[in-house]
């Protein structure tokens, strides 16, 4: 009797498809598209709420960051809309929201700012032509480069560059996002730089900075890189990297997000790629001295150590001091300290030839640059100055600590034979590993990838290197 009455009871299981339609959806809007599409092969019901409008609407701002305004525009659902841009854009979903946001956000801070810029970005490459390009390379790209791709197709080969420009005395470089079709048509294949793909062009410098496509020759599978010659070296295959990203998505959102920010200024309608450090400001009664930093690699080399950057000094007198405040430089001093721990005192008058006069508002900017045998220092010192109503007045303004740091840089997994030993500096601080000779074919899988290099690196002391401090 009582297994007959246990038989009749009604069942106490609780069955998903049967909960009200509104805790369904609440639940379904925690879940990705995959997951929601799963669930439409459960049942009709789940199948019809899992095309709920409002789900997809929310997966579609999501990944392919559309607006209420663009949705009406196009006249379909969500849902519908959704599976358009998947069957064309699919491959790139885990990238095309985060370079989709980096390219809006570029544009829009470019717009009223560098508008000749905008105006020489391509439209977006097709997926035919990208996959024209890795058949004219022989290589597979990365998806994040054929996402970004997709979206602009670079730009055309015209001045500024939208991947930042530099300008000393003589010296200037501006760097172009290059097209699919140029790009593949500097393909390395030669030894030293196999299967790198070129991301960037200066037309003045003859710069470029690289995508590696295969782990070769020490390094790592799709970092960007500049290439840079070791000029010790009799071979001239043997080429060390300044590594700039360990992916194209890395690489290029970590520039737009310094562009954005402000991190990188605007001087005459050109991205320069200048660095300022938080709290890189010193204040001296009305006056206030900041400083920013660049290192460039077309002027640099790993082997011999030499390492250039240039420097970008603002000097402002406060608008609201006297007007005896007045003031004129006379001379600057620096304290420079390398990484090895070698200081050096340098002084000199005026600063790059002149001797700026400083009244209540005004701002005097200025650029200089040094170079070292070792990656990385910082300097710091300060200016003297006299009041222009009283030439017995004189005073010093702090310049404040900044540190000039290059980036990471790798040597190939292959070292060649160098040059004779009076042709290099002598090393003080070198390890009993510095002059092996390493061969990338010896089958150690922890030797792939190049030896890293950065802050660390032994000093080479003795080493000439001309400056202009």
């Amino acid at each position: 009797m009582a297994a007959e009455t246990a038989l009749a009871a009604p069942s106490s299981e609780l069955r998903v498809d049967l909960l009200p339609s509104d805790p369904l959806l609440h639940i379904f809007s925690f879940l990705d598209y995959r997951d929601l599409i799963h669930c439409s092969f459960v049942c009709r019901r789940l199948n019809e709420l899992s095309k709920h409008n409002l789900l997809w609407k929310r997966l579609c701002c999501k990944h392919w960051l559309f607006t209420d305004a663009e949705r009406l525009h196009g006249g379909t659902s969500w849902y519908c809309l959704f599976q358009q841009y998947y069957k064309d854009l699919g491959r790139y979903i885990q990238y095309y929201g985060s370079l989709k946001k980096a390219w809006e956000e570029l544009k829009s801070f470019l717009q009223q700012r560098c508008p000749r810029i905008i105006a020489s970005l391509k439209d977006g490459a097709t997926e035919q032509e990208l996959n024209n390009m890795e058949a004219q390379i022989g290589c597979k790209l990365p998806d994040d480069y054929r996402c970004s791709y997709r979206i602009h197709n670079g730009q055309k080969l015209v001045i500024p560059g939208l991947m930042g420009s530099m300008s000393l005395s003589n010296h200037y470089r501006s760097e172009v996002l290059l097209d699919v079709e140029t790009a593949a048509g500097g393909f390395q294949q030669r030894r030293g730089m196999r299967r790198c793909l070129p991301l960037t062009f200066c037309f003045h410098t003859g710069l470029s900075q690289y995508l590696a496509l295969e782990p070769e020759e020490g390094r790592q599978q799709f970092e960007s890189f500049y290439p840079c010659p070791d000029q010790t070296a009799q071979d001239p295959a043997a080429i060390d990297m300044f590594i700039t990203g360990s992916c194209f998505l890395d690489w290029f959102t970590t520039y737009v997000h310094n562009v954005v920010t402000g991190e990188y200024p605007i001087i005459r309608d050109q991205i320069f790629r200048y660095v300022h450090e938080k709290g890189c400001v010193a204040t001296t009664g009305d006056i206030t001295v900041s400083v920013s930093t660049s290192f460039l690699p077309e002027l640099s080399s790993v082997h011999p150590p030499h390492f250039f950057f240039t420097y970008r000094i603002r000097i402002e007198m406060s608008s609201s001091a006297s007007p005896d405040a007045a003031c004129q430089l006379d001379s600057r001093y620096w304290k420079i300290t390398t990484s090895d721990g070698n200081v050096e005192e340098v002084q000199g008058p005026g600063v790059v030839g002149e001797f700026p006069v400083m009244t209540p508002g005004k701002i005097h900017e200025y650029a200089s640059c040094t170079t070292f045998s070792t990656p990385s220092e910082f300097m710091e010192g300060y200016y003297t100055f006299h009041r222009l109503a009283n030439k017995q007045e004189v005073f010093q303004v702090a310049i404040p600590r900044f540190h000039m740091v290059c980036p990471p840089f790798r040597e190939p997994n292959l070292r060649m034979h160098k040059s004779p030993p009076t042709a290099k500096p002598p090393n003080h601080n070198h390890s009993d590993n510095d002059d092996d000779f390493f061969d990338g074919d010896d089958g150690n899988d922890d030797d792939t990838n190049g030896d890293v290099r950065g802050i660390n690196m032994a000093a080479f002391e003795g080493a000439w290197c001309p400056r202009r401090i």
